[in-house]
């Protein structure tokens, strides 16, 4: 078993090999966390850019804090999860702030407050407990499985919003008069206090604060000692299924190749280019060219097949590239069509052929399946335009099972089932019967993502419950049924009407998603 020592130790070490790192001495101090381990975390450009602006507001330090690697060595060596800069145990921060991508970290949140000794129930802290913010990603779609755990959330971009939070927090009086101060402010919703329609503002950063970028560089992450920054903000796109669309704050808002080329630091020999829509900026071709002239590899985070040329491939490959990789996100063009991806199979097949001419080895291909109204005919289609992309290079085809997200027009469309989505998975299994790697992503976790993605507080008790049952599949199984969580029919409204965006741009009436699957795992 390892000891207190070697478990702060491997911490001490890890912090040895970063590059960037802010030491501040401040009165109020933040604990900045992250519900994942350090190699996820240190790789979320958000969760970077948040640790500067938390530093740079005065009388204020943040320090990073994640979930361990091991949970299981630090609760048996009895170690309250510390920060990355002091090692200053979770529970001694007055201000604990949670940064959350997405709906399966709620269990990571859990893990650090009950690890704390904290309740991570909001209503069973005391008042002199620490106040518990969480923002993130995720509050663009569901934010309110977190409702029961979290005394406030920060809805949306929140590189202004939290000099406003902490602008309250230095203002005192207690915990209370801190949240009814908030609950008044835009950009914050406070379980219990705000207004039920605060649930759907999502805030907008000023254009001063872009771009968000790297501050620490580390060989510890999944970007290995990767500098990442963002040439542009938002998309100017509108898929029907995604929640950074074009009427998301405002659209894609770029950021002059001379503004990012002058943030990158002198020691950054990796560079990633960080956005929903990164080959939309008007002047990519430019920047990569630049970056890669500078000695540099690049990366880049979005590539849409349409605005694929050859000097941007080449760009590419020059800086290190060695796959391609674009998203169909449709099974057909039919389903692409209808879900407003504007790709079609001729730019998609361009670009392997790019791909080949600059020299990459190999592409890769992002597709969903169970989208509304998808038949079989729409996967034996994806089959066939997939053997006609190897021909070109060998392909590695993702696929991803369709989940609904809240703030999306096909908010509220019920998932396709689990026993569906297999059945379509082993078709395409069998169709392209190994001459194309298939690389699915799990159907029961896409169904828990689900529930999480469209139901209410209900779901983030399940939630809880499942953790502390252990987190199976079965786990989650029995909590959601425990809890009573229907997505669709106990969401048919919002605001007292009938939600139903998306139904007329299918053309049919929607039919009820079962809440539990038909045949219960393990």
């Amino acid at each position: 078993m390892a000891t207190r020592y070697e478990l702060l130790e491997g911490l001490r070490r890890r912090g040895e090999a970063e590059r960037g790192r802010l030491q501040k001495t401040a009165e109020l101090r933040v604990a900045l966390c992250y519900p994942s381990p350090y190699h996820v975390g240190m790789s979320s450009l958000g969760f970077q850019a948040i640790y500067r602006e938390l530093n740079s507001h005065v009388g204020v330090s943040a320090e990073r804090v994640f979930v361990p690697d091991d949970v299981e060595a630090w609760a048996q060596a009895r170690v309250t999860p510390v920060s990355e800069e002091t090692l200053t145990p979770l529970d001694a921060f007055p201000v604990l702030a949670f940064s959350v991508a997405y709906e399966l970290e709620l269990a990571g949140v859990f893990t650090l407050l009950e690890a704390a000794g904290l309740s991570a129930f909001r209503e069973q802290r005391p008042e002199a407990a620490p106040l518990v913010v969480a923002g993130g990603p995720l509050t663009f779609s569901n934010a309110e499985p977190l409702e029961p755990f979290v005394d406030v959330v920060v809805q949306g971009e929140a590189d202004d919003l939290v000099h406003e939070l902490m602008d309250e927090v230095q203002a005192g009086g207690g915990k209370r008069a801190v949240l009814e101060r908030l609950a008044r402010r835009p950009g914050f919703r406070v379980p219990g206090l705000s207004r039920a329609d605060s649930r759907f503002f999502v805030m907008k950063a000023s254009d001063e604060r872009l771009p968000a970028r790297s501050q620490i560089l580390t060989p510890h992450t999944e970007l290995k000692d990767m500098f990442l920054i963002e040439p542009e903000r938002g998309c100017s796109r509108g898929c029907h299924y995604c929640v950074m669309r074009r009427t998301t704050n405002g659209g894609m808002r770029t950021v002059p190749p001379e503004r990012v080329l002058e943030l990158i630091p002198p020691e950054a020999k990796r560079v990633g280019l960080v956005g929903a829509a990164v080959t939309d900026h008007p002047r990519i071709v430019e920047l990569l060219e630049a970056i890669v002239g500078g000695g540099r590899e690049v990366g880049v985070s979005s590539l849409r097949a349409d605005r694929l040329t050859l000097p941007l491939v080449q760009a590419l490959r020059r800086g290190g590239a060695k796959v391609l990789t674009v998203a169909s996100d449709g099974a057909s063009q039919r389903m692409r069509e209808l879900v407003d991806r504007k790709h079609s199979e001729a730019q998609l097949l361009n670009a392997a052929r790019l791909a080949k001419e600059a020299g990459l080895k190999r592409l890769k291909v992002y597709s969903i399946v169970g989208l509304p109204l998808e038949t079989d005919a729409d996967l034996d289609e994806l089959v066939g335009f997939t053997l006609e992309l190897t021909k070109i290079l060998p392909v590695a085809l993702g696929v991803a099972p369709f989940v609904a997200k809240r703030n999306s027009p096909l908010d509220g469309s019920p998932f396709a089932g689990i026993d569906v989505v297999e059945a379509r998975l082993t078709r395409l299994r069998k169709g392209l019967k190994g001459r194309a790697e298939l690389r699915p992503t799990s159907a029961r976790w896409a169904w828990v993502e689900y529930l999480l993605a469209q139901c209410g507080p209900e779901a983030g008790l399940a939630a809880y419950d499942a953790w502390k049952a252990g987190g199976s599949f079965r786990a989650w199984q029995d909590a959601f049924e425990a809890r009573g969580c229907q997505p669709y029919e106990a969401r048919r409204t919002v605001d007292g009407r009938r939600n139903a965006t998306v139904w007329p741009t299918l053309g049919v009436a929607p039919a009820v998603s079962p809440a539990l699957p038909s045949e219960r795992g393990p």
